[in-house]
């Protein structure tokens, strides 16, 4: 009981100070009594958001993983990066969604006068993949308060060469890890893709996650990544690529629908329940 109630004062006393949480965008699931709450896998305490910035401010490299749809993921994302920044300054803000052939449009950008949102997106060139007013204001706080905003992906042409001519899958993925990722190949086209082309995207999802594990290396510090859950998974993702000596391990946050199978401490150092979107068949337009 004095737990909860030095817990709930926390609470109290951040809303005062004005670190209040966006509103809910997704429509289900606000009522879970652990939706806006963060769960530190280290030792199973549910922390506020609040205590997941402390937690955070004094790390190196932080990787928050998304689910690319949902619009509270993005709201929070930005919630963290402005808390993060008014406690230290953010050197730099690494996207998935950012292209290498789309850096120079980025630098040319940056902190330069906020443009038209519609200007903008024209002038970075900006991939419909991508739902533009899910991620724009992020690319404008990018622009605009970190030392840099930096391109996080592998181009296109990249991807297509690596396809062709796969290299060997690394010896950082145990038997464990590649089932995993040919289970999740397999499921995100919907059982549709040949087995004869898994290694090919094994090797484009590998090539990937050390491409982003290097960027985020290079960039200045503090350095956040923002990428899909699978990008920033500590067993199967860009943490599997990071030296074993000379760096300090970054911090994995994943954020995580309602209703979802909650990662454990292999997989992240925190887990961030939001509100849901409701259940959609993605795979209906493959019928």
């Amino acid at each position: 009981m004095r737990l909860a109630m030095l817990l709930l004062l926390w609470v109290w006393t951040m809303v005062a100070q004005g670190d209040e949480l966006p509103p809910w965008v997704s429509p289900e699931g606000h009522d879970d009594p652990h939706a806006g709450m963060v769960l530190d896998t280290a030792n199973g305490i549910w922390l506020t958001p609040v205590m997941l910035v402390e937690s955070l401010a004094s790390a190196t490299h932080v990787l928050v993983g998304e689910k690319h749809d949902n619009p509270d993921h993005h709201r929070l994302q930005l919630w963290l990066l402005q808390q993060l920044h008014d406690r230290r300054p953010q050197g730099s803000l690494l996207m998935e969604m950012i292209e290498p052939a789309q850096q120079a449009a980025v630098d040319r950008l940056q902190n330069q006068t906020p443009q038209d949102s519609g200007a903008l997106e024209r002038e970075l060139e900006w991939s419909e993949g991508w739902d533009w007013a899910l991620y724009g204001p992020l690319v404008r706080w990018g622009l605009s308060h970190p030392e840099r905003l930096l391109a996080a992906n592998l181009g296109a042409e990249e991807m297509r060469a690596i396809y062709q001519a796969p290299p060997p899958t690394s010896p950082v993925y145990d038997g464990a890890a590649i089932k995993a990722l040919n289970d999740a190949i397999s499921s995100s086209h919907c059982g549709k893709l040949p087995e004869g082309q898994f290694p090919a995207m094994l090797s484009i999802q590998q090539a990937r996650d050390a491409h982003m594990a290097g960027q985020l290396i290079e960039a200045p510090t503090p350095a956040l990544l923002l990428a899909g859950n699978f990008h920033v998974r500590k067993d199967l993702g860009a943490p599997l690529h990071w030296p074993e000596e000379g760096l300090d391990q970054p911090l994995v946050v994943m954020l995580v629908e309602v209703g979802s199978e909650l990662p454990d401490r292999s997989q992240a150092d925190f887990v961030w329940v939001t509100a849901a979107l409701p259940a959609q068949d993605y795979c209906a337009q493959w019928e």
